[in-house]
């Protein structure tokens, strides 16, 4: 399936590499993200939003090789003749720059003759991957472009990898590189607590494959009472997420929630909503129907879709009051909808309602 370029290439900015794998995914993308950055760049070939293959240009063939070699302890045709051979034909000579597909058509090559089974072949193109797509998600700037038709179309496909699960993945190891980096404190001196964290779980890509949270009502009580029930007064502080692109909206209900009750965390860039929406575990989201560049019903089937907010409740909020709009919402499992314009009864009779 080709998809609308997600950009054309452009100068050196500041990248998110999760929202770009997130949008990717959402839209079920074919075809290759290209990234750039100094003199090196990746490449991140999708087939329906599945990821089939992902190379970096640094050393390209000394990765692939190193990976070999870790294969060739249990398959004795990878030997050192075999894996020299290879690069003979596939790596480029001198300072030439590699093909893009390069190391992947010696993969290939290795298939062909019987070098290696496509099981292992599979195997080893998901271990790239993962060193690949970890490196990418450190990424803060560079430029990208995504090109529909790519040069691995005419090429045999020997896997279709689950982006969502193989950032996750990515993410677990840096969050454990990061805290086995982290400095030991001195003799008497008491450990510093962390000031960031990294999200539990990714993405997926988060956002571009799925709508974001929901709204809800709250049984409200009389209009100049919006004190919290009594069977919430346990819980201090609830977390609620906003997303609209309207920061007079978003002004509105943070003011409409008490900020003794409410920690509310406002978001309106849906492309940076995931990431802040993993990092701040809200206890309900609110979620506008219409914003650019992405449809909230996306966007809350696609948080449905990660574990971390498989029962989290998610309140549409839009203007639209038709059935078509309030079915959208049962089908991407929305936990409530709420009508604009709302007072403040509404919006809490809403907010307790699902999280009281």
């Amino acid at each position: 399936m080709s998809t609308t370029p997600i950009g054309s290439y452009k100068f050196s900015q500041k990248l998110h590499p999760l929202s770009l794998l997130a949008q990717l995914t959402s839209r079920r993308a074919t075809g290759c993200l290209r990234i750039f950055t100094g003199s090196v760049s990746w490449s991140i070939y999708l087939e329906d939003g599945k990821l089939t293959y992902a190379s970096y240009s640094d050393k390209l063939f000394e990765r692939l090789d190193n990976h070999l070699q870790q294969l060739s302890q249990q398959i004795p045709a990878l030997n050192s003749a075999t894996r020299v051979q290879m690069r003979l034909m596939f790596e480029p000579k001198g300072e030439n720059q590699p093909t893009s597909d390069a190391d992947y058509q010696a993969i290939c090559w290795l298939v062909n003759q019987d070098h290696i089974t496509s099981s292992q072949a599979e195997t080893l193109i998901e271990n790239l991957a993962k060193e690949v797509v970890e490196l990418f998600l450190t990424l803060k700037e560079g430029s990208y472009e995504f090109i529909a038709e790519n040069s691995l179309n005419q090429l045999p496909k020997f896997c279709s990898l689950d982006l969502r699960l193989l950032v996750e993945h990515c993410q677990k190891q840096l969050r454990s590189q990061q805290n086995n980096q982290s400095p030991l404190p001195s003799p008497g001196q008491k450990p510093v607590e962390k000031a960031t964290k990294l999200p539990q779980s990714q993405p997926q890509l988060m956002q571009l494959g799925q709508p974001l949270p929901k709204q809800s009502n709250f049984d409200s009580q009389d209009s100049n009472n919006n004190k919290m029930p009594a069977q919430t007064a346990s819980k201090q502080l609830y977390t609620v997420a906003c997303i609209d692109d309207s920061q007079t909206v978003l002004n509105s209900i943070k003011n409409f929630l008490e900020e003794n009750t409410f920690s509310v965390v406002m978001i309106n860039d849906p492309v940076k909503a995931l990431m802040q929406i993993l990092r701040s575990k809200p206890d309900l989201i609110l979620l506008d129907v219409e914003m650019p560049n992405l449809d909230g019903y996306e966007l809350c089937s696609l948080l449905r879709r990660h574990s971390a907010f498989k029962n989290t409740p998610i309140i549409m909020v839009t203007g639209r009051t038709g059935f078509i709009d309030r079915a959208k919402a049962k089908m991407v499992r929305a936990s409530g909808y709420l009508t604009k314009p709302f007072t403040q009864p509404e919006l809490l009779k809403m907010v307790f309602k699902h999280i009281g």
